[in-house]
């Protein structure tokens, strides 16, 4: 996954967010696991509490408040934020290594981090990732453990503030049901055109 990327191609920096739920850690597995060429995925600093299905340093790396405390005093973070009552951060290293190499780097963040990302790299390519309707995203949660009425509100209401800044973004791709190798097919697309683009984006870390 972290092959050259066709010296055609100019890197980017790939911003992927979308509402809690709709897909995002899914699609993204779905792209390691394809093997696509010249894509480095970062792996986002957290304060969070590891999935059953999670590994560290593979989905995440989970540290503790004081680590993460110390990662933002030495400015080692491009970005971070505090969403549902953790921290989550991209480091800076990863990204300039990738990006030297000629690879894309890939971050998935929430929408306050592609705003601040989109102002730390004005041309990082944006692209975010809806769901079919809310019903459908309200599943999700269901699935991921989300069943208390007060939870399930306050994440549906995140979702609906979300989804209506959607124009910020460079490209919005709806992640159909049962259609997920559409969705990163989509997605690929994107970034293999908009890496070919006349004038480049100028990509600055």
């Amino acid at each position: 996954m972290d092959s050259k990327a066709p010296s055609s191609m100019r890197p980017l920096v790939v911003v992927i967010s979308g509402p809690s739920g709709v897909g995002k850690d899914v699609m993204i597995e779905r792209m390691i696991e394809s093997a696509r060429l010249g894509f480095h995925f970062t792996v986002t600093a957290t304060t969070r509490d590891p999935r059953p299905s999670e590994q560290d340093g593979v989905n995440h790396h989970f540290v503790s408040v004081d680590d993460f405390v110390n990662l933002i005093a030495a400015d080692e973070l491009l970005e971070w934020a505090q969403v549902y009552g953790n921290y989550y951060g991209v480091p800076k290293t990863q990204v300039r290594d990738a990006l030297a190499a000629g690879k894309h780097v890939i971050m998935r963040v929430d929408v306050q981090g592609a705003k601040r990302l989109s102002e730390v790299i004005p041309d990082a390519l944006l692209i975010f990732i809806i769901p079919p309707s809310i019903d459908v995203l309200k599943i999700h949660l269901k699935r991921r453990g989300v069943d208390s009425e007060a939870e399930m509100y306050k994440r549906l209401a995140a979702a609906n503030e979300e989804i209506s800044q959607a124009s910020l973004f460079d490209f919005t791709v709806t992640n159909e049901e049962s259609r997920l190798d559409e969705t990163v097919d989509k997605v690929v697309e994107i970034i293999e055109s908009e890496s070919r683009r006349i004038p480049p984006r100028n990509i600055k870390i």
